[in-house]
């Protein structure tokens, strides 16, 4: 969880300082009750054990709630190969850049008439948009402080039910069980989205002074040997930090490592393309995000249309995911 930890050198410091930080002990209903939560947690559909404090507590890691943006003209502080989400619904397009999801990791949105909730987790890398309608009626979403699998765990506003980032489900409260529509959206690069929408959006800070924004608060995050904050199963055949895209198009998940794509340049499964391209900084490598070193642009298309898609680590994917194999690279 991207909460106001000072960038710290080498990594080892920044570790040790987010765990001194956080004091990450499992919780239970119990103590989230007297930390103010009106949540319904005798409904759950998961083992509360699984629930970790990232440190933060809830609202800690602020949630955008009017979100300002200026035109892609406009904007004069993103380098080319900079990472933003990019969505595009019914001719407004709009750019969130990860400098600034990095730090709230959660943009409550009205695009094209449809209201969305922009999230980001950079522990999972998990880059997702969710239609933020719940039972037919739009509510906003804020950041819990928890997590699960090193998963961001957000809640609603409305009931105050909690609910799974990668998965968009409620996994506690009144809306356990329910299950939030997924957006297509690109995990891409400014140079990217500023070609495909020269006349789009760009998110900007509410307020420029509130964080480091351009700064990436886990140096290195992306070439552990494993990461932190998770104490589930790692993946036995593949590294728990390879880049895995994750496919959702309405069937079964589709996994294949990001590197099998690089190496293949493009590959079809089931009738969806997944397309690799260079060009975009990893957000969790250098200390400045427009610095880290090039991990690339997927697309994920069907029949010329985008699909959900999520570019996430292997450890992910196999928590997330047990029963979907990793198609992996002959070299991994």
């Amino acid at each position: 969880m991207a909460a106001s930890f000072p960038l710290i050198r080498p990594l080892g410091g920044l570790v040790a300082a987010l765990l001194l930080t956080t004091g990450f002990a499992s919780a239970n209903p119990d103590s989230w009750a007297r930390e103010g939560w009106k949540t319904d947690f005798s409904k759950h559909s998961i083992d509360y054990n699984e629930i970790l404090s990232g440190g933060p507590p809830k609202d800690g890691i602020p949630s955008i709630d009017d979100p300002q943006f200026v035109t892609v003209s406009q904007a004069d502080n993103l380098e080319d190969v900079e990472p933003v989400m990019g969505l595009e619904i019914n001719g407004d397009a709009r750019a969130y850049p990860l400098r600034i999801l990095m730090w709230h990791e959660i943009v409550n949105d009205t695009v094209g008439d449809m209201p969305v909730a922009v999230t980001y987790c950079p522990l999972c890398n998990a880059a997702l948009v969710f239609d933020r309608r719940i039972d037919g009626s739009a509510d906003t979403f804020g950041t819990t402080g928890k997590l699960r699998n090193s998963d961001l765990v957000m809640y609603d506003r409305g009931s105050e039910s909690w609910w799974q980032q990668f998965t968009g489900e409620a996994i506690a409260g009144e809306k356990t069980g329910t299950k939030l529509a997924l957006v297509p959206s690109r995990l891409e690069s400014w140079k990217n989205f500023r070609a495909r929408h020269p006349d789009g959006k760009v998110l900007v800070p509410n307020n420029e002074r509130m964080r480091n924004y351009g700064a990436n608060p886990y140096q290195g995050y992306d070439t552990l040997n494993r990461p932190f904050l998770f104490s589930g199963e790692l993946p036995k055949d593949i590294h728990p930090m390879a880049r895995v895209v994750v496919v959702r198009d309405g069937g079964e998940p589709i996994a294949v490592s990001m590197l099998k794509v690089r190496e293949e340049g493009s590959l079809k499964r089931r009738g969806v393309t997944i397309s690799w391209e260079e060009g975009q900084s990893s957000a969790l490598d250098s200390g400045v995000i427009a610095k880290g070193r090039d991990v690339g642009n997927i697309t994920v298309q069907k029949d010329g249309q985008d699909v959900p898609y999520d570019v996430t680590f292997a450890f992910v994917a196999n928590a997330f995911l047990p029963d979907t194999p990793i198609e992996k690279a002959n070299s991994e």
